[in-house]
């Protein structure tokens, strides 16, 4: 399944596939009827995109591909009409500025046809400013060989109406400090392409486009063995910095960072440590100087971590009936749980319930795309 999709992604998101087949079974009997998908490419503006190429898209276990194109209008309009069925699903995408932008999935109810559909795109810009809206990061108590796995979940936020690229080879759309010291690079479950984040002494590189609106970049790296002390510098303000550590012994300091309380993931006390770094402040973490404890393994804590940590906020277990586990099945269980209570009713939704769903819905979707990505674990 996995090749499939990798050979469909050029025209069709590698995540949507996967996020969207386990609400398949939850869609009303429409087999083999004819509905229709109406609406316009604009902006974020809401000026019309003339001459935009749309895609429709069929989604489905057995069969997945384009299924048929048109242009926009001068008014940005596109129309189709298709035969829908139970075991599809079919959404919408437009490319601009060389960057693929997609709609939710189409409603395929004949009698109810979706003739709303906006797709926004944006102009892309060398210079819109990218800040970072929080940061979060785990350190793991020494393995075997006496380093320490850290953790890092960086936010990006684009708050401008462009999508910022890199200008050129040599300056990236974003980069930012890492811990000095600190050895390799690792890219977890992020909303770029795991190619697009390099490591160049101690400044983590991105290369991807950013969309306007929040991106999540999730990597780990090492503290090396003997290192007694972790320092991370920040040339920009952090209006959210989270730091949770293993050991009881360490202790945090750093603009107005504060002792919050005690978490337990994975079945491990970790010690939060919560707060605002102003420009020109830095992070310290000193390490306790003793034996090294048994090795544990990150891979489920940086899945785990992910999802707990994930959007402008901090997410705790306790917010969750259930942590998530590490495998996609799993995680796709929880989409197709929330699509099946909410999917078709916002009519009947409280706004802000609604809001909280969409919200959710979108963070889990912004975590599968560096799996589902053809090469890589991230997009």
């Amino acid at each position: 399944m996995a090749g499939k999709v990798g050979r469909f992604c050029s025209h069709l998101t590698p995540l949507t596939f996967f996020l969207i087949l386990p609400i398949l079974p939850f869609l009303p009997d429409l087999s083999a009827q004819t509905t229709r998908a109406e609406g316009r490419v604009i902006k974020s503006d809401s000026t019309p995109v003339s001459g935009v190429r749309v895609v429709l898209h069929q989604v489905g276990r057995a069969r997945q591909g384009p299924l048929d194109s048109a242009h926009t209008d001068r008014s940005g309009r596109f129309r189709f009409a298709f035969r829908s069925d139970t075991a599809t699903l079919f959404l919408l995408s437009a490319r601009h500025a060389s960057i693929e932008y997609f709609s939710p999935p189409v409603h395929t109810n004949p009698e109810r046809p979706d003739t709303a559909i906006r797709i926004v795109v944006y102009d892309t810009s060398s210079n819109v400013p990218v800040s970072v809206e929080a940061r979060h990061l785990v350190v793991a108590r020494p393995g075997e060989d006496g380093s320490r796995s850290v953790l890092d979940l960086i936010v990006l936020r684009n708050d401008g109406q462009h999508t910022r690229v890199a200008p050129d080879s040599m300056r990236p759309s974003w980069s930012g400090p890492l811990p000095q010291g600190t050895m390799g690079l690792e890219i977890g479950e992020s909303d770029v392409s795991p190619d697009a984040v390099t490591r160049r002494d101690d400044l983590v590189i991105v290369d991807a486009p950013l969309a306007p609106g929040e991106k999540q970049v999730t990597i780990t790296y090492l503290v090396p063995a003997g290192h007694e002390v972790i320092e991370l510098p920040f040339t920009e303000s952090v209006p959210m910095l989270n730091v949770l550590v293993e050991e009881k012994e360490a202790m945090v300091s750093g603009g107005t960072l504060a002792l919050a309380d005690s978490q337990v993931l994975q079945g491990r006390s970790f010690r939060r440590w919560t707060g605002v770094v102003p420009v020109g402040s830095s992070l310290r973490v000193l390490l306790p100087a003793r034996g090294r404890a048994p090795e544990w393994l990150l891979a489920a804590l940086v899945t785990t971590m992910a999802l707990v940590l994930g959007g402008a906020g901090w997410h705790f277990v306790r917010r969750q009936p259930q942590l998530p586990q590490a495998s996609s099945d799993d995680l796709l269980e929880t989409v197709a749980a929330l699509d099946a209570r909410y999917l078709g009713r916002e009519g009947e939704t409280p706004a802000d319930e609604w809001s909280s769903y969409q919200s959710e819905r979108a963070r889990l979707k912004n975590l599968f795309e560096a799996s589902l990505a053809p090469g890589g674990r991230g997009r």
